[in-house]
């Protein structure tokens, strides 16, 4: 066995120094990562519709990042706040850094959108047209449609010295309207109503008699060419209609985003019930002040100016884009039923050991299994059947006396909640942690919650100030040899749709001496435990950011010994202050660092004398990279730990998580030597930070074909199974 230094006195570790100069700002660095994600919208080889569910994507993240971060910012500035932060730029400076670079993107999604992807659509036989556009023909149809399905759901809102301008929620698509009655000029507001198609099927022209819906039924099947309308441009068409005896100057569509964060007053009387506290909380979502307002091309700056007065904003609250606003809404155009237009399907492999036919066949169970190796699932490889077949058996099985499980966000028809609520009995203890506070799944995680209390399973609700995102699982069953515990850590959520999409890996493993921390972390979520050490788990709030460092300062003792440190961490993102400087300081020792990082990362690589020997890679892809690994090279012995947890401050000072070391040798050296080796072959999906603070693409080595990394573990899964 090689020499290590793990056990031996580490040398003292002192953190880098952290200037300003050497912290990238953590909210540009986010939107360099959503810039990442624009320019899969530009990949001309992705097939088109799936160029347009990034091109949605895009604009999903900027409406959360601006409903949760911006608004952070935007309340320092309205402070007054003026100290700099770590970066040196004061608030009022990132606010408008972010209002410079928004505005950029913006505009670089719009021509993207507008002159590239509708065109080549158009081309395929998908058209997004103009109302005014359409044949005159098709604008009858479209009148029937409009008296039909929209007329009836919108609601004039008249602007006046008696009616005030009305509530705009967030996220929402609305006409500012200009009427001249009776020689006065006046305004209103008209609501484009969310509950219907944002992209209007124009019907082809129908025999005398033919009714039909078209809106409700969604989209319809591909019959020759398919053409859309945008729902604010036929209703603006037919604006006369909601006015009479006025006429009707213009129509101006803004889309308005309000600052979300809302946090519950868990020092309140009511935090008692949680619950209660969060129902409370979430209702005053929809009255957060306004952060961004984006309006097209035509709008007046008479009017723009009036707007933001109505709506309580500033100027630079303002964003101007030339075309369609909310392209959100794309997504309902990534629903047709166009396979040629989208990526092959995948199914995920369902090769892990307790698929076995001959295995299941001979009575073996999971639980045979996982006593005898630890086995690891790579999803959306590997099916997220293997969690359901593990929470199921459990279920049904009479030996398991107990099964506890923490849940953050489970999306819609979780197969876990059946089988939760299957196993609950006279004999079967079922303790479930739901996490209500999982941002904008809240309203989903209450119900969940109600629905396993109702049935019988005890639900708990995390702890007060913390957000329980740690991904646990434990079923406790009896055996000849007594009680045994089967553990399953995860570093993605318990969430079958998201398990399609998002890349995580899951340990399933029978150690005594995880389970044992296993049992603190659930004592401490359920009940009155004050546990703060663990033998195995790295666990947040109270050690998680110590147990990294000294795990770096570790390998750098190592690397001084043998001059052979290695430091590998692929994560999220790369954000915790401490983190970076111990991680600056390994670097000057001369340790080798690769960090592979989907979205932020602060620390700024190839600094001479500073951070000379770190890569920064970030892989964007058709699969949404989520799995957090952390590697240690340990002069041949390697330390390899998974969990749910970012180098975050948020993560190791306001969350539970947990992440465990890979005790079997096996799976260690499978991570090193296929899952990460493979990502940092990657010359399709990679970009790279440089010392500017620039993300370039990867080439592949001359003479070297660009290699896929997302594509190769579809094909390494289907034919390898990760056991220990």
């Amino acid at each position: 066995m090689p020499k290590t230094a793990v056990d031996q006195e580490i040398v003292p570790f002192e953190l880098a120094e952290l200037t300003p100069d050497l912290y990238i700002n953590r909210e540009l660095s986010w939107l360099d990562f959503n810039c990442r994600v624009l320019q899969e919208v530009e990949e001309e080889t992705t097939p088109l519709l799936e160029r347009l569910k990034f091109a949605a994507i895009f604009s999903s993240n900027l409406d959360e990042f601006f409903m949760i971060r911006v608004a952070g910012v935007k309340r320092k500035v309205v402070a007054n706040i003026t100290d700099p932060g770590v970066d040196g730029r004061t608030p009022v400076e990132v606010h408008r850094a972010i209002a410079d670079r928004t505005q950029e993107l913006l505009k670089r999604q719009a021509r993207d959108v507008h002159k590239e992807l509708f065109p080549a659509l158009a081309k395929a036989g998908v058209e997004v047209v103009a109302y005014d556009d359409l044949a005159k023909s098709e604008k009858a149809e479209l009148e029937k449609v409009f008296e039909r399905e929209v007329f009836p759901v919108l609601t004039p809102q008249a602007i006046d010295r008696g009616r005030r301008f009305p509530h705009v929620s967030n996220d929402s698509i609305n006409l500012i309207v200009v009427l001249k009655s009776k020689g006065e000029s006046r305004f209103a507001r008209v609501k484009v109503p969310a509950l219907l198609p944002r992209f209007v099927p124009v019907p082809a022209s129908r025999g005398e008699g033919e009714t039909g819906t078209v809106l409700a039924g969604g989209l319809p099947d591909p019959v020759g060419i398919q053409r859309f309308t945008p729902l604010e441009q036929l209703i603006t068409a037919h604006m006369d209609r909601l006015f009479p005896g006025s006429r009707v100057v213009a129509s101006y569509p803004f889309h308005l985003i309000r600052d979300s964060d809302v946090e519950p007053d868990e020092d309140d009387e009511l935090a008692q019930n949680l619950l209660e506290v969060m129902k409370e909380t979430l209702s005053q979502r929809p009255f957060g002040t306004t952060v961004r307002i984006d309006v097209d091309t035509t709008m007046p700056k008479a009017v723009r100016t009036w707007l933001i007065e109505q709506v309580h904003a500033m100027p630079q609250d303002v964003y101007v884009v030339d075309g369609l606003l909310g392209l959100e809404d794309l997504f309902q155009l990534t629903a047709l039923n166009r396979p040629d237009l989208k990526d092959v399907p995948v199914e995920p492999a369902t090769n892990f050991p307790w698929r076995d036919e001959h295995f299941m066949s001979e009575g073996g169970s999971i639980f045979d299994i996982i006593r005898k190796q630890d086995v690891l699932i790579h999803h959306p490889y590997q099916s997220f059947g293997a969690v359901v077949d593990f929470v199921g058996q459990a279920s049904r099985d009479p030996d398991v006396v107990a099964i506890k499980q923490t849940l953050y966000r489970l999306g819609k028809n979780s197969p876990l909640i059946p089988a939760l609520i299957a196993a609950r009995d006279d004999d079967t203890q079922v303790a479930v942690l739901v996490e209500l506070k999982a941002r904008f799944d809240e309203e989903n995680n209450i119900e969940w919650a109600q629905t396993l209390e109702n049935r019988g399973v005890h639900v708990a609700y995390g702890l007060a100030g913390l957000k329980t995102h740690s991904k646990l699982t434990m079923v406790v069953r009896r055996e000849p040899d007594g009680l045994r515990r089967y553990c399953h850590i995860g570093t993605g959520n318990y969430n079958a749709g998201t398990a399609r999409i998002y890349e995580d890996l899951g340990l399933f493993t029978a150690s005594d001496a995880i389970a044992d921390d296993v049992t603190d972390v659930f004592n401490v979520l359920t009940g009155y435990a004050d546990q703060r050490d663990y033998g195995k788990l790295w666990v947040a709030p109270h050690a998680m950011r110590t147990k990294l460092i000294e795990a770096i300062a570790a390998e750098t003792a190592s690397h001084r010994l043998y001059g052979n440190g290695h430091i590998i961490l692929k994560m999220n993102s790369l954000v915790d202050r401490d983190t970076i400087r111990a991680l600056y300081a390994a670097s000057q020792a001369g340790v080798k660092i690769d960090l592979i990082i989907r979205g932020i990362c602060c620390l700024r690589p190839g600094v001479k004398g500073v951070s000379d020997t770190v890569s920064v890679r970030s892989i964007v892809g058709r699969y949404l990279e989520h799995s957090r690994i952390y590697y240690f090279e340990n002069n041949g012995s390697p330390r390899v730990h998974i969990g749910s947890a970012d180098a975050m401050e948020r993560n190791f000072d306001r969350r539970v998580e947990v992440i465990t070391p890979i005790e079997s040798e096996a799976l260690a050296r499978h991570i090193r030597e296929d899952i990460i080796d493979m990502y940092m072959r990657d010359s399709e999906n990679a970009r790279y930070l440089n010392a500017k603070g620039e993300w370039l693409r990867v080439d592949p080595p001359v003479g070297e074909n660009r290699y896929d990394v997302q594509a190769a573990f579809t094909k390494y899964y289907r034919k390898n199974i990760a056991l220990g």
